[in-house]
């Protein structure tokens, strides 16, 4: 009988996929659950991780025409009754503060006082406060677009929460727009989709099907909602981002009114789009292995960590100067238009302990140097891309000029082995009884991994849509840009003709 292989995760994703999940993220220092029931401390490997997804889209964003701006916290509970769906769809997640200071109580504790005159809600989402404002800002179309985002924490009072995937708070980015026509506005929610299936695949080499949500999947209040779909390793659906089509149902709750070129009243159209730290979780389940985190050069932190190595102190001193000499040549290398993100590791401990951590951590790259690799000029090299067997040894300046390409590398290979994973894992599926089997475990008690992308007919119909839901726990995750490609066909639930297929899946 083989010997099992040792992992530094345990236990793994065939074993036991959601534990594996919160191994990963503890093993990689990426957040950890805080005093605060449901939040998170975001640690700051995890941080770095945050600011480079940050700073990627930021500059998306400004590349498009967009300028950052912040908008309140706290949001009056008036705002929000404006809009009669978009508060029914946040009602029982909303925080709300009803007071502003606090008094000693008889038992010597704190109790809240000084009552609000109205409630605030701590922002869930900001159509309507940024509405608010807007309906201030605008008079004329010369005031028009207005393309704003902002970089914010939220609270939506989730009641089971999992680290990055849901929590009570998170951090996102909120794009809100104002359009003179229909039109505008229309293309600018195209745009941004367009930008997140972007971001998605350069930067976080994950990709991901694009497309609209069905009415119930919708964004509460909006008129058209549009996607990105990624599939995990346990073959569930993550939604990535979203890029909603308001309409001018806010405009009209908010009163955001113009003077048009025809001297005319009329209401602006308005677009919100949000992508958050859900992303983080979606980078984990996408690329992590069974040793640890994986993280894509173009988001990683760091992108390398030379660690020195010596058994005696007389070695040390060397070492730590090749080391050094290194480290300094690496830094002046950039990748990706910023300099190289390079760890020295001194810490004193077991050699194999040290390079195992920054396994688990995801870096693309660690550099090994011994006495004998010092006194070779060389290194010794690991690609996280790749198994801890494969490292190899190389001339250090040969090294040090090849990162920038050998990041590429490591960029590419995630990027085309989760497409692999995706396509492997998505399926056109005629007969129910086909759909059925592919989305039902075989040991129902403790689910083994199934399921993926079923690209399915639908008859449009929301009955189906439910049945599908209500028996097997599977949702629409979007209707494709190019359903129409797929040709015609029968709905996969009741036989009514379909004008396309579209993308089912067990999602998070």
């Amino acid at each position: 009988m083989a010997k099992k292989q040792k992992t530094a995760i345990s236990p793994t994703r065939a074993e036991d996929y959601p534990e594996w999940y919160q191994q990963v993220v503890r093993a990689a220092e990426l957040a950890e659950t805080s005093a605060v029931r449901g939040c998170m401390v975001i640690r700051p490997w995890g941080y770095g991780v945050w600011e480079n997804i940050r700073d990627g889209l930021d500059g998306m964003f400004k590349a498009t025409g967009h300028k950052n701006a912040y908008f309140p916290l706290f949001i009056p509970l008036s705002f929000l009754e404006k809009e009669a769906e978009h508060v029914e769809g946040f009602a029982k997640e909303c925080a709300v503060v009803t007071h502003h200071r606090l008094e000693a109580g008889p038992d010597g504790g704190l109790v809240p006082a000084g009552e609000l005159e109205e409630p605030l809600v701590v922002r869930p989402t900001s159509e309507t406060i940024i509405g608010a404002t807007y309906a201030k800002w605008i008079q004329s179309y010369r005031d028009l677009p207005i393309l704003i985002n902002q970089w914010a924490n939220v609270v939506r009072w989730e009641m089971r929460t999992r680290l990055f995937l849901r929590t009570a708070e998170f951090l996102w980015q909120e794009g809100h727009t104002a359009h003179e026509t229909r039109e505008e506005a229309w293309d600018e929610t195209l745009t941004i989709l367009d930008v997140y299936k972007t971001f998605a695949e350069e930067y976080m080499a994950v990709p991901v099907l694009t497309g609209e949500k069905t009415a119930g999947e919708r964004f509460p209040g909006a008129d058209n909602t549009f996607c990105i779909e990624a599939m995990m390793q346990d073959r569930k659906a993550l939604q990535a981002g979203t890029s909603h089509f308001l309409g001018q149902s806010f405009a009209k709750a908010s009163n955001i009114q113009y003077q048009s070129r025809e001297g005319e009243v009329e209401y602006a159209w308005t677009t919100s789009w949000g992508v958050s730290t859900r992303l983080i979780g979606g980078l984990i389940m996408v690329h992590a292995d069974d040793n640890g985190m994986v993280i894509p050069p173009r988001l990683a932190p760091s992108h390398v960590a030379i660690l020195p190595i010596y058994r005696k102190e007389e070695e040390r001193e060397g070492v730590l100067a090749f080391c050094e000499t290194l480290a300094e040549q690496l830094r002046a290398v950039t990748y990706r238009g910023r300099p190289l993100g390079v760890e020295l590791d001194t810490r004193d401990m077991n050699a194999g302990e040290k390079g195992w951590s920054w396994v688990k951590k995801g870096i693309p790259l660690t550099v090994e140097v011994g006495p004998r690799d010092m006194a070779a000029g060389s290194v010794y090299v690991g690609r996280r891309d790749q198994e801890r067997n494969e490292r190899y040894g190389q001339p250090k300046d040969e090294f040090v000029a090849a990162v920038p390409d050998l990041l590429e590398a490591i960029q590419a290979s995630l990027l085309a082995r989760a497409r692999t994973f995706m396509e492997a894992h998505t399926r056109d599926i005629e007969a129910w009884d086909d759909f059925v089997a592919f989305f039902t475990p075989a040991n129902a008690d403790k689910p083994e991994v199934h399921g993926g992308f079923a690209m399915a007919h639908w008859c449009d119909g929301e009955a189906c849509e439910q049945k599908i839901n209500d028996e097997l726990k599977v949702t629409i995750r979007c209707i494709p840009t190019d359903r129409a490609a797929s040709g015609e066909g029968a709905c996969i639930v009741c036989g009514q003709p379909s004008s396309g297929r579209v993308a089912f899946a067990k999602s998070y």
